[in-house]
C-alpha cells in the first residue's frame, strides 16, 4: 500500500522550501497540485520532474475514490497547494479523511503556513488562539462576527486585499473600535509588512494606503 504525503510549499520566499519536501516530491509517483501552472514553476526551480495532476476545490470530491484506489494499489502520492500547508483553507481535508478511513497511511511534513508567523509577530497573546480562516462572504457573516465578539482567545483570519476594508469596518462595528488588531501582508516576500493598532487605527491606515497581496489578520480576544 502506498502513502499520502501532505507537503507544504513556500508562501512567497522559495528559500522556505525544506530539503525533505524536495526529496519527497522527487520520490513520489504523483504530485497533486492545486494549480499545475503555479506549482510547475516551483517544481522547475527545484528540478523536480515528477508527474503532476490537478487537485482543487472544484474536482476534489470526484477524485477522492480514484486517488484512494491508486494509493491502495501501491502508489505514493504527494499533495501540495499553491502556497502553504495543504488543507489549511485549501484542498486536502477530503482526501486525508478518505485515506484515514481506508487505512492508507498519511504523513504531513512541517513547513510554511501563513498564519503562524502572522500570529507570532502580532504581539498579541499566542498561548491560546482560534483559527477562523476566511469569514463567510454573505450568509452567516453577521452571526459569526457576533459570536466571535465574545471570544476571549486571539482570533486569526485570512482575507483578500479587496475585502480587507469591509472586514476591518465590521471589526470596528462588532468588536469595538479599540480592539487590538494586527494585519500582516506579503509574508516572506520583499514587501512584507505588519500594521498593528486598534481596529479603528488599522482601518484608517489601509483606507489611506490600499492593501496589496495575501493578508492575515490577527485580532485580540475579548477581555
Amino acid at each position: 500500500m502506498g502513502k499520502l504525503y501532505l507537503v507544504p510549499t513556500p508562501i512567497g520566499n522559495l528559500e522556505d522550501m525544506t530539503l525533505r519536501a524536495i526529496r519527497i516530491l522527487k520520490e513520489v509517483d504523483l504530485i497533486l497540485a492545486e494549480d499545475t501552472r503555479t506549482s510547475g514553476k516551483l517544481l522547475h526551480h527545484f528540478e523536480i520532474g515528477t508527474q503532476m495532476k490537478s487537485h482543487h476545490m472544484h474536482n476534489e470530491h470526484n477524485m477522492v475514490d480514484y486517488l484512494v484506489g491508486k494509493l491502495k494499489g501501491g502508489e505514493n502520492i504527494a499533495l501540495i497547494s499553491d502556497a502553504g500547508t495543504p488543507a489549511i483553507s485549501d484542498p486536502g481535508f477530503l482526501l486525508t479523511r478518505a485515506c484515514v478511513e481506508a487505512g492508507v497511511e498519511v504523513e504531513c511534513l512541517p513547513g510554511a503556513t501563513a498564519f503562524v508567523p502572522a500570529l507570532v509577530n502580532s504581539g498579541l497573546p499566542n498561548d491560546k488562539f482560534v483559527f477562523e480562516g476566511f469569514l463567510p462572504v454573505k450568509k452567516g457573516r453577521q452571526t459569526r462576527l457576533k459570536l466571535l465578539a465574545e471570544e476571549p482567545r486571539t482570533i486569526i483570519f485570512y482575507e483578500s486585499p479587496h475585502k480587507l476594508l469591509k472586514t476591518l469596518a465590521h471589526f470596528v462595528e462588532y468588536f469595538g473600535a479599540e480592539r487590538p488588531v494586527s494585519v500582516s501582508r506579503e509574508l516572506t516576500k520583499l514587501y512584507e509588512e505588519t500594521i498593528r493598532g486598534t481596529a479603528e487605527e488599522v482601518l484608517k491606515h489601509f483606507t489611506e494606503k490600499p492593501p496589496k497581496g495575501e493578508i492575515v489578520i490577527v485580532v485580540g480576544g475579548n477581555k
